[in-house]
């Protein structure tokens, strides 16, 4: 099956504002109701785990996905506030048949989400998606399965204050013990992270100090987080020499975003080619090759070939970087916008509390710094715009931005790239350019986003 065939699921979760459909009471009620009828297919006494963010609404849906999971005889079990690749971990670990996220990453507080991993701490695949979504519909459908009343109690969930110091534990065994020299600013985007950074970089010995770690309900990703990596960037570039690097979590902490010493942003592209390196020199990295995305600039492919590695790109979205590991036997993948996936370990998903100890312990075991670890990354212009949509039509459907996009790569002839794709958390359409000036880059971004904006724009 393929991802245009799901409606509710995209290519993280299912996503949108919280107390709308499908993320109304009765929607996520319905949610967990599907999911548990879904794993008694294979197993007699299912267990989850369920995670979430600090969002003001999710308490209330991950209490509203557990009633539903309870509805259909499944056990659940809570590890509160945890971050995405936490609640992976523990559903392989702790061998749970399924682990729930509530959360919206990046997107602002009023938004919310639910991702879903299988036992093996995997994010289910496109056709188990449709399985539930199938489900879901049918119980919306069926006038005898309505959700029970709202004012029905929420099923007390069993707790263990163990599990999520399972997960920094597990980070912190595997972290290189010479880690307590580096100077580290970071970002919690006043989410998940906020939970387990200070501990973790604690265990590991890293002199660390942390800004937006004081959730409130409201303030996840409020000009912090991974939209805004400049705001470590600067304050690191006006620290005059204090810290060594600076490292940016998303409002899940699935991804990180880094500022070298000097207060300059340090992107997913970048992170690839240190971890590359670093794999390739110590022997694991098979066959010399990594994953990375459509979105990836030209210069680390140039910069990665110089080194004797191999670029292969996957579409956007973290779960289809993995599914092109899985297939070719990669250990190394990820995306620009910092999802890093680390296969040469027990990690299933993108985890940027991972990805934050392997860079830091690169610069240990090289003794560079972040800047000089990547100083020949050099980066095509790139432009990202982004035009709000009505619908999703297939852009070769439609002759005015088939024409636009074809006049674009005339244009560039090889010295460049477009890529313009929908976004699949939200109604956007995106369209990238890279291009080797700025002039040509600014100006077929605007043709084909105007194309854009014409047919189809809201």
């Amino acid at each position: 099956m393929t991802s245009q065939t799901r409606q509710l699921f995209g290519t993280d979760g299912i996503r949108g504002v919280a107390g709308d459909f499908p993320l109304s009471r009765d929607g996520v009620f319905l949610i967990g109701r599907a999911l548990g009828h879904n794993l008694r297919l294979t197993s007699a006494n299912p267990r989850v785990i369920i995670g979430q963010d600090t969002r003001e609404s999710s308490g209330w849906i991950a209490d509203r996905v557990a009633l539903g999971l309870a509805s259909s005889n499944v056990e659940v079990h809570s590890a509160g506030v945890i971050t995405t690749p936490g609640v992976a971990y523990l559903a392989r670990s702790r061998k749970f048949n399924a682990g729930v996220v509530i959360s919206a990453s990046h997107n602002p507080w009023t938004d919310n989400g639910i991702k879903v991993f299988s036992g093996d701490g995997f994010k289910l695949s496109d056709s188990q998606e449709l399985a539930i979504e199938q489900e879901i519909f049918g119980l919306l459908e069926s006038s005898s399965s309505h959700p029970e009343p709202s004012t029905k109690p929420v099923p007390s969930l069993p707790g263990e204050h163990s599990l999520r110091s399972a997960y920094i534990q597990w980070l912190a065994d595997d972290a290189h013990d010479k880690l307590h020299h580096l100077r580290v600013l970071v970002d919690c985007a006043n989410g998940a992270a906020t939970a387990e950074a200070p501990e973790l970089f604690r265990a590991c010995g890293v002199h660390a100090s942390f800004i937006h770690c004081a959730p409130d309900g409201k303030n996840i990703n409020e000009n912090c987080g991974a939209l805004h990596p400049n705001t470590v960037a600067h304050n690191i570039a006006g620290s005059k020499g204090a810290y060594d690097l600076g490292v940016t979590f998303d409002g899940d902490a699935d991804r990180a975003l880094f500022s070298d010493a000097e207060g300059r942003v340090i992107n997913g592209d970048a992170v690839l080619l240190l971890c590359a390196r670093d794999m390739k020199a110590r022997g694991i990295l098979p066959g010399d090759t990594l994953v990375a995305t459509t979105m990836s600039n030209m210069g680390l492919e140039i910069a990665l070939r110089d080194s004797g590695i191999r670029m292969l790109r996957a579409n956007v979205g973290d779960k289809y970087v993995l599914e092109e590991m899985m297939k070719t036997g990669a250990t190394l993948g990820g995306e620009q916008s910092g999802h890093i996936i680390f296969r040469d370990g027990e990690a299933t998903t993108g985890d940027g509390l991972l990805t934050a100890l392997r860079v830091m312990e690169v610069m240990a075991r090289t003794g560079h710094s972040l800047a000089e670890l990547v100083a020949d990354l050099k980066v095509f212009p790139q432009r990202i715009q982004n035009v709000r949509v009505r619908e999703r039509v297939p852009f070769d459907k439609v002759p005015a931005i088939a024409d636009a996009i074809a006049a674009a790569q005339r244009e560039l002839d090889g010295n460049g790239r477009v890529v313009v794709r929908y976004s699949g958390t939200e109604a956007l359409a995106r369209v990238m350019i890279e291009a080797d000036s700025q002039e040509k880059m600014n100006a077929l971004t605007d043709s084909i986003a105007g194309a854009i904006k014409t047919a189809l724009g809201v």
